[in-house]
């Protein structure tokens, strides 16, 4: 499996990847589809995981795993345009047995313009959820928080 070079940065324990709007994410309105604010933070989380060094994925392993989406809430506040530049900030909560939480906002010029809490856990791949292999929570203890919210109300 070929090695990628992770994208984005971390400030403290918070990654930041910021992101352009293109056409492709956009509907009717010009604005940013709903749906895709949903691309752009798994884009947010797996660049995390990556720069952490955590593996995204075990598919080579006797028994391989990978991570899955148990539970998203999503809060929209405003909308994003065409050509905007924005920033998905990932910050990991809590990691406990095979669960995983982050805290993600996609972030336009210092307004949020979604807020999210994530819940994935590791799986194999006929579905059975396995525990956090001890590597990869040993490599994102270290970024654990509780990010404070940003103070943009609407």
């Amino acid at each position: 499996m070929s090695r990628h070079r992770a994208l984005g940065r971390f400030e403290g324990k918070t990654h930041i990847l910021p992101l352009s709007v293109y056409y492709e994410d956009t509907d009717l309105s010009g604005f940013v589809y709903h749906a895709n604010y949903l691309r752009f933070m798994e884009r947010g989380r797996t660049e995390c995981l990556r720069l952490a060094g955590a593996a995204l994925a075990a598919l080579e392993a006797p028994e391989p795993t990978a991570w899955a989406i148990l539970a998203a809430d999503v809060k929209f506040r405003r909308p994003a345009r065409l050509d905007d530049v924005v920033e998905v900030h990932t910050s990991l909560n809590s990691i406990s047995g095979a669960r995983m939480t982050v805290a993600q906002h996609i972030m336009l010029d210092g307004a949020v313009l979604v807020e999210a809490r994530i819940e994935a856990c590791i799986i194999t791949l006929t579905g059975k959820p396995r525990r956090i292999p001890p590597a990869v929570r040993d490599t994102l203890t270290p970024l654990l928080c509780q990010p404070e919210l940003p103070d943009d109300k609407p």
